[in-house]
């Protein structure tokens, strides 16, 4: 538990007033009231372990720059674009896999253990849920620790494949500038053009991280489950998530069909705030511990 006692990296959180006493008290009661709750995390529940978000206002990546995330098609079809991604994950990757899980992860983590939450269902790649213990839990975009050929199908963890750039690039080395949320960094073109990327080792196919990018879709297998899951519930809580993304905002408009009580809890608007019982403005990791 010393993880819990380390102090947050505020540095991609946005502004915000601490804790309502009042609001304390509401979704304490909320939690109470629930028997199997169904839990929706984001990106914002990581930025205090130092892990930027996108759309943070003032401090998420596409309100500090003009990058944009790789695109599904763009990847799977440009050699050069798979280079230049697998160069600034290369770079970045170190950094990216040290992040350790905040108070946030941990609390939901022994809601588990209590039997409170029936299921965790993260938007984020970053492992920070696996980390913490969470086991009853779907990575519905996947996680960058894990690769795959887009040919075979065969998996090898990232760690591992980090081994594989380091023997094709032994005298390669870039100077990053600023992480991604996806754990990618920014470097030049002229950074990125003698940099080796590996082929699969079972049949010379593409490899990809085992996430969805921007473009591409969750399995219908997967959704199904999540589904599932959520059938099974009796409340839904939402921490650190705009919904923007359809992917994830779906079982939002599936628990407002099954007329189950939804909270939010996040840093600014969500497209959930016109329908859910509760919206609380705080901080995942400030909020959730002060939940017994």
């Amino acid at each position: 538990r010393s993880v819990s006692r380390a102090s947050p990296n505020l540095t991609f959180v946005p502004a915000c007033l601490p804790p309502d006493p009042v609001e304390v008290e509401e979704l304490q009661h909320f939690v109470s009231n629930s028997k199997r709750l169904f839990v929706m995390t984001g990106a914002g529940i990581s930025t205090e372990s130092g892990i930027p978000d996108y759309r943070s206002e003032g401090v998420g990546l596409y309100a500090r720059t003009d990058r944009r995330p790789v695109q599904h098609a763009e990847f799977v079809r440009s050699a050069s674009a798979r280079q230049r991604y697998w160069a600034r994950n290369f770079v970045g990757w170190p950094q990216f896999s040290s992040h350790q899980p905040n108070k946030a992860h941990l609390v939901l983590r022994d809601w588990e253990k209590l039997g409170k939450l029936h299921w965790l269902v993260t938007q984020n790649v970053d492992a920070l849920h696996t980390k913490a213990g969470s086991q009853r839990m779907t990575e519905l975009h996947g996680c960058t620790h894990r690769v795959f050929c887009l040919a075979c199908g065969d998996q090898i963890l990232r760690s591992e494949l980090q081994e594989h750039f380091e023997a094709l690039n032994p005298s390669w080395k870039a100077e990053a500038f600023g992480v991604a949320p996806d754990g990618d960094v920014f470097l030049t073109d002229e950074q990125v053009r003698n940099f080796q990327v590996p082929a699969c080792r079972k049949c010379g196919g593409i490899l990809k991280p085992d996430v969805t990018f921007f473009g591409d879709t969750v399995s219908q297998e997967k959704v199904r489950f999540v589904h599932q899951r959520l059938a099974e519930s009796d409340s839904m809580l939402v921490a650190g998530s705009s919904m923007q993304v359809y992917s994830g905002y779906r079982f939002a408009l599936a628990a407002r069909e099954k007329k189950l009580p939804i909270a939010v809890l996040n840093i600014g608007p969500t497209r959930l705030d016109h329908f859910a019982s509760l919206k609380l403005n705080s901080r995942c990791g400030e909020l959730l511990p002060l939940i017994v």
